[in-house]
């Protein structure tokens, strides 16, 4: 038997998270979060189907990314605020690619708005693209993996909004919210037929959505980020550990869980290390130059 942390013993624990053999599409892939879920996927040897927008910049750039890791890259583009299209898509992907063994339903919008300004029309663009493309998209990919045989593994990319609100994201935070509470009942349903369904929540990342916000940006940032206990935003590539952990063999048992990654910003509901007294060690340690 292999000791611990010998090569042998690696090399198990890499099998457990080896994705050889398996497609996954992932929505939202041109860029931020969705290129980096997506490269990591291939890194761990599946094959991607990719979507976005119809002509977003990006997404043949992540093809390339994919295909460079020499995975096979399907780009498959789609307006997934089109809902009756949905299931038509999920067709078509399943005919061009074959069975689907993973859906990341990480596409998402918002918009920066207080309460009194959002409009009908901005209301329904959030919620058709966070809440209902989510349904949708998964409601027809779970009936072929399904009907395939697949035991899929499905991960909605929710937000630490879907737990806590932030001003001026009405209706972003109802639509994260509503998408948690819809992964359990998905996660219900679809266990029966050996699918799995989780969320995963990130905080603050450095991805191009919250740039298009209209203010002070950096301002906002620098107070954040004092918010944040690790005192940063997340680069998307620290997010995808979590997602391989949800759609790997060693995350078989999960399904109607939620993981945060949010650099502690939940765990720390009030801020106050910044006006505590310096920390001290309470270890006697030698001097760093070494004297007794």
């Amino acid at each position: 038997m292999s000791a611990p942390g010998s090569p042998a013993g690696r090399s198990d624990l890499a099998g457990r998270f080896d994705l050889t053999g398996r497609t996954a599409l992932v929505t939202g892939a041109a860029r931020g979060l969705g290129r980096a879920f997506a490269v990591a996927l291939a890194r761990a040897g599946a094959d991607l189907v990719l979507t976005d927008l119809p002509g977003a910049a990006g997404l043949a750039q992540t093809a390339a990314e994919v295909r460079g890791l020499g995975r096979a890259a399907l780009v498959a583009e789609q307006d997934l605020a089109e809902t009756a299209a949905l299931h038509g898509f999920a067709d078509r992907v399943r005919a061009e690619a074959g069975p689907l063994h993973i859906l990341v339903n990480n596409a998402g919008t918002a918009a920066l708005e207080r309460f009194n300004e959002i409009t009908p029309g901005s209301w329904y663009r959030v919620m058709r693209v966070n809440l209902d493309a989510v349904f949708f998209l998964t409601q027809r990919v779970a009936e072929h993996m399904v009907a395939d045989g697949v035991p899929g593994r499905i991960v909605n990319v929710t937000s630490k909004n879907a737990l806590v609100a932030e001003a001026g994201l009405a209706h972003y935070n109802a639509s994260k919210a509503a998408v948690d509470l819809l992964t359990q009942t998905l996660a219900i349903e679809l266990a029966p037929h050996g699918v799995t369904v989780n969320s995963l929540a990130p905080g603050m990342v450095e991805t191009p959505i919250d740039g298009e916000f209209p203010f002070d940006r950096e301002a906002f940032e620098a107070a954040y980020r004092a918010r944040i206990p690790l005192g940063r935003y997340a680069r998307p590539e620290e997010c995808t550990g979590a997602l391989l952990l949800l759609v790997c063999d060693e995350g078989a048992y999960l399904t109607g869980s939620r993981i945060v990654v949010d650099g502690g910003v939940l765990a720390d509901q009030m801020p106050r290390t910044a006006y505590m007294p310096a920390y001290r060690s309470s270890l006697r340690l030698p001097p760093k130059d070494g004297t007794p």
